[in-house]
């Protein structure tokens, strides 16, 4: 099958060629115009500071990333919107098929500033117009995940789920449930993103169902809502008791379900005092074992601030899927190398390294990291003494194909939570600073 055909035969929902910037495609014309379109190119993703002052950043997205690419091909339906574009450049694309290479940093692996997170070698031509959806992706998803590690580190242990669907796009939410996922969340009220990336789903009830429950005169009537929940699923369902009075609220819940209800929600009031009062309430009647569940504008900050209360599960929402106050992670697709020549952007405060990269983390005996090093990507290894080296730097795509064995969703999950220990244990504070690690530049002209 040649590779027009291969285009045309791509659903127009499958093809990630549109998501893209226009000046993507023109300057794809002007290169093809002057003749430097072919030219043998190394682009790289990094970001030069970490957002909000956080001392690690967490990359999330990859194997999105390599979805997109492989679906980057152009419909016919597509080349027909394409009418600023002359006609070599169309049948450019109507060919198109990425068929070069990509290395970077594995999905869970921690990054700082200037770490190469992404390396694309290719011609200019099929490496440029890929800029637009791999930043998307990245840019999405890695603030996402580093939020969200930082929320599973002050959980401290307990159970967090994602449940914020209803305060981002709608397609959003499904990727921000796997990045949430990746950094260690238990659980998705999303069913989408459970379907789609196999993560255990969660929920049971809203204010709208106790509230639906009234009387013929109008006043409402909590048993019949909580003895209908738990009819429908079983006394290991969690119930709601803050619609109206909290204490009254966990009284009925047990005389409906009796000691071995599996959990009750609190979205509201100050959480700190009311968890150890309903904590108090339950253990008085007889209920040990229900679980407190707590929601309601959670952050990282709220969720360290309750380390002490009786918790047991902690429901995020709005924080997690934006990044806690950073939607982006700040991620930039740079030209670094022409021909086998390192170029570079010369701009304040948006200088660069010129050159392909790869990158090492040295870490000290007892596996805490110590500093990321990063040299020349044709080069070999730096010499770091007494030190141990973690190669960062991983193969995905040769010559267009995604290589063999790539980690599964779960895999990055569990490597994330290993690398998370190597951290000195500054890194892990949640207050601002500086990063945690320093990013050093081996066998570079600076």
């Amino acid at each position: 099958m040649n590779n027009a055909t291969h285009a045309s035969s791509i659903p127009p929902n499958r093809s990630s060629a549109f998501l893209t910037d226009k000046y993507e495609l023109t300057m794809l014309q002007a290169s093809l115009a002057d003749g430097t379109a072919h030219r043998q190119c190394s682009f790289e993703v990094f970001g030069r500071r970490l957002p909000n002052e956080r001392r690690y950043g967490v990359v999330a997205g990859t194997a999105r990333v390599l979805r997109a690419v492989r679906d980057f091909v152009f419909t016919d339906e597509q080349l027909a919107d394409l009418d600023f574009l002359d006609e070599r450049t169309l049948e450019y694309l109507r060919n198109y098929k990425f068929q070069g290479h990509i290395d970077g940093y594995r999905e869970g692996e921690l990054y700082f500033p200037y770490s190469p997170l992404l390396t694309i070698r290719g011609t200019f031509a099929e490496c440029v117009i890929l800029e637009t959806v791999i930043l998307s992706i990245m840019n999405s998803d890695s603030a996402v995940a580093s939020a969200a590690a930082r929320m599973v580190t002050a959980a401290d242990g307990r159970h967090i789920i994602e449940m914020g669907s209803r305060r981002t796009h709608e397609y959003a939410a499904v990727t921000a449930s796997r990045a949430a996922y990746l950094a260690g969340f238990d659980a998705t009220s999303n069913l989408e993103a459970a379907h789609r990336y196999g993560i255990p789903a969660s929920g049971t009830s809203a204010h709208s169902w106790t509230l639906l429950h009234v009387n013929e005169d109008g006043t409402p009537n909590e048993e019949a809502a909580f003895r209908s929940q738990i009819e429908a699923l079983g006394v290991e369902t969690t119930l709601l008791v803050d619609t109206y009075d909290i204490a009254r609220g966990v009284e009925t819940a047990i005389k409906v379900a009796g000691p071995e209800l599996g959990g009750v929600r609190i979205d509201s009031g100050d959480l700190g005092v009311l968890t150890r009062q309903v904590r108090q309430q339950l253990d008085s009647l007889g209920a040990h074992n229900t679980k407190i569940v707590v929601s309601s504008d959670l952050d990282e900050f709220t969720i360290a601030g309750l380390r002490g209360d009786p918790v047991d599960v902690f429901g995020v929402g709005t924080s997690v899927v934006t990044g806690s106050g950073a939607p982006t992670a700040g991620m930039v697709y740079k030209l670094v190398e022409v021909d086998g020549m390192p170029v570079s952007k010369r701009s304040r405060n948006k200088k660069s390294v010129g050159g392909a990269k790869r990158a090492l983390r040295a870490h000290r005996n007892s596996g805490t990291a110590v500093e990321e090093i990063v040299y020349p990507f044709h080069a070999e290894s730096p010499n770091i003494g007494t030190l141990n080296a973690h190669e960062l730097t991983v193969p995905f795509i040769r010559d267009g194909e995604a290589v063999e064995g790539l980690p599964t969703l779960k895999e990055s999950r569990d490597y994330l939570a290993k690398q998370l220990v190597t951290l000195p244990w500054e890194g892990l504070a949640l207050s601002r600073d500086e990063p945690v690690l320093n990013t050093r530049f081996v066998g570079f002209e600076q």
